[in-house]
């Protein structure tokens, strides 16, 4: 399959309902190559923000999925700060393309509007850009082909269940998501799965037990990380200079085990 794509723009203009202002300064301060693209879905086309990391090595790809806001300024920065780690990353706008009013996130009044878009989505559909955005980035310059997928509360939720439809992923970093609960579904998983969760989210953590026994039951790679502290979405919060500090730890810790995960797949 041909792809094409079109560099649109290093960075847009965030609304200050999308706008975070920590993470737009740090996407304002990186000396690294950050460009917009258009992936082709069938139909449609997927706005994806891609960062590059500076080096001469073909680099492992991630790609970013995002929370149930849509595609924010952390996210964007959380791709950036993948590729200083020195790796490509994309993060597709899966809201690109709702409807004719809406063709990405910042077309959204608020937040609010967006997050309901979000529940809107059809499964299929979210499966289908993914896998677009995954054939996309494995073949750009720089890529090795290898592609891991990591995701955001709505996102990590997004992650796990890809992870059971790519049989191509290396690996796939779930923050603060759940899995599938079908045995059909962990049974296609073949990636190994690295889940990242805050201690005190009891509505995401309650599920994890029962996750651990599907995927023993099928020999399926499911290594837990729970950190001390940590609320939902600490990834984000510990981004934050007025984070809190077991936020601040947690992404710290956090940020070293995706370093260590990425580099044992190279």
């Amino acid at each position: 399959m041909r792809i094409y794509f079109m560099i649109f723009g290093l960075f847009f203009l965030a609304s200050h309902v999308y706008g975070q202002e920590f993470a737009v300064e740090k996407l304002q301060k990186s000396p690294r190559h950050n460009e917009w693209v258009k992936v082709p879905s069938k139909d449609r086309t997927i706005h994806s923000f891609v960062a590059y990391p500076e080096k001469q090595e073909k680099s492992l790809a991630v790609i970013v999925i995002h929370e149930n806001r849509g595609l924010t300024d952390w996210v964007r920065s959380f791709t950036d700060q993948l590729a200083a780690a020195g790796y490509i990353a994309i993060a597709p706008d899966l809201l690109s393309g709702f409807d004719n009013q809406h063709t990405q996130t910042r077309d959204f009044k608020n937040s609010d509007q967006a997050r309901d878009a979000i529940y809107e989505l059809k499964p299929d559909r979210i499966t289908q850009d993914l896998q677009a955005v995954q054939e996309f980035i494995s073949k750009v310059p720089g890529s090795n082909g290898k592609v891991v997928v990591a995701g955001f509360c709505w996102g990590g939720s997004q992650t796990f269940r890809f992870a059971t439809h790519s049989p191509t992923l290396s690996a796939a970093l779930v923050f603060y998501g759940t899995a599938p609960t079908s045995e059909e579904s962990i049974r296609a998983i073949s990636a190994p799965v690295y889940g990242f969760y805050g201690k005190k989210d009891q509505r995401v953590n309650a599920t994890i037990a029962d996750t651990q026994k599907l995927m023993e039951k099928y020999a399926r790679i499911y290594d837990v990380g729970i950190y001390k502290g940590a609320s939902h979405a600490f990834m984000r919060y510990g981004d934050d200079p007025e984070g809190s500090p077991e936020n601040k730890k947690a992404r710290n810790d956090s940020w070293t085990r995706i370093k260590t995960i990425l580099s044992k797949i190279q």
